[in-house]
């Protein structure tokens, strides 16, 4: 009998073992069906990618008289790549970029943290608050730009109140000054995305256990002592989320930076996407711009990585 049984039972595990799963029939159909999406998706991103790859490595550019396709007849080696390793003004705008990048995105994420916290709690008008709050997100970039290029004026608001406070009249030429011009765009830039700092840590922040807090609260826990040991260690993922975010997006700021000041007086405000839209757009040569945009493309690439990682390491520890 259980002689019969085992090899009744071995018949099962080969039949079994023969028959797909219906769980693997069920992938392989999914992978056939979205299989022409996932070419489309490839081809679109990947494309574009080698098509700059291949004319970083030439002199093409549109006035040239030929086609992309023939950009070969002006291979240069890696001449693009060399020359923008001794391009001191790519460099300074990556300088520029990096200091408006290290002043935004913190100031950012502490202005956006606290409101978080204080909309965490209700309060009378919160609704109507909240709808003012996250205005400054809505507005177009252009327009937001030209909007505080009226503010910072010599005879604008900004040096109107000014004048009021110190007593004094006040014509600081806020974009003719070097400091001063970077000084006002980055106030521009705060002003306008911390508003979308603020909704994704709030909604990190409701996340958070209440019970947790409520226990914290119960065993005699400070706010400050919540804050550090339940609030930040459960809002880990998504604070990296939110940096990752703001620091790419900040590194290719150029809308409300361009309409403020195009990159003036001077060069002073010239950050790396203005840099390359002047190149691109005054000195046509394409073949060099695409080696910066490779090269800005590893920079993203590699902060994109990192935060991944950190991310993950955040869902591994645990809070």
């Amino acid at each position: 009998m259980s002689a019969a049984t085992a090899t009744i039972s071995e018949d099962q595990m080969s039949t079994a073992g023969a028959t797909p799963a219906p769980r693997d029939e069920g992938a392989k159909l999914g992978f056939r069906l979205t299989l022409p999406a996932q070419i489309l998706v490839l081809f679109i991103s990947a494309f574009p990618l080698l098509m700059q790859l291949y004319i970083s490595v030439t002199d093409w550019s549109p006035l040239s008289g030929v086609g992309w396709w023939n950009a070969w007849e002006m291979w240069n080696s890696f001449a693009n790549y060399t020359d923008l390793a001794a391009d001191t003004r790519f460099w300074s705008a990556l300088q520029r970029t990096a200091i408006v990048m290290l002043v935004c995105v913190p100031a950012e994420f502490l202005l956006g943290l606290a409101l978080a916290m204080l909309f965490a709690d209700d309060f009378l008008g919160k609704r109507v608050f909240y709808s003012i709050l996250l205005m400054p997100m809505m507005v177009v970039p252009a327009v937001a730009g030209y909007m505080f290029f009226m503010l910072f004026q010599s005879g604008g608001p900004v040096n109107d109140i000014l004048a009021r406070i110190v007593g004094a009249p006040v014509t600081i030429a806020w974009l003719s000054d070097p400091t001063l011009a970077l000084i006002a765009v980055m106030i521009a830039d705060i002003w306008q995305w911390t508003p979308l700092m603020f909704l994704i840590l709030l909604a990190g922040l409701v996340g958070v256990p209440e019970d947790q807090m409520k226990a914290a609260t119960l065993l005699g826990a400070n706010a400050w002592q919540r804050f550090t040991t339940i609030v930040l260690p459960k809002m880990k993922t998504i604070i990296i989320i939110a940096l990752a975010i703001r620091v790419i997006e900040n590194f290719k700021i150029f809308d409300t930076l361009y309409i403020m000041t195009g990159g003036g007086p001077g060069v002073a405000t010239e950050t790396i996407s203005v840099y390359i839209y002047k190149v691109t757009t005054q000195d046509l040569i394409w073949g060099y711009v695409a080696a910066i945009a490779l090269a800005i493309l590893i920079v993203l690439s590699i902060v994109a990585v990192y935060a991944m990682k950190r991310m993950a390491k955040a869902r591994e520890v645990p809070a």
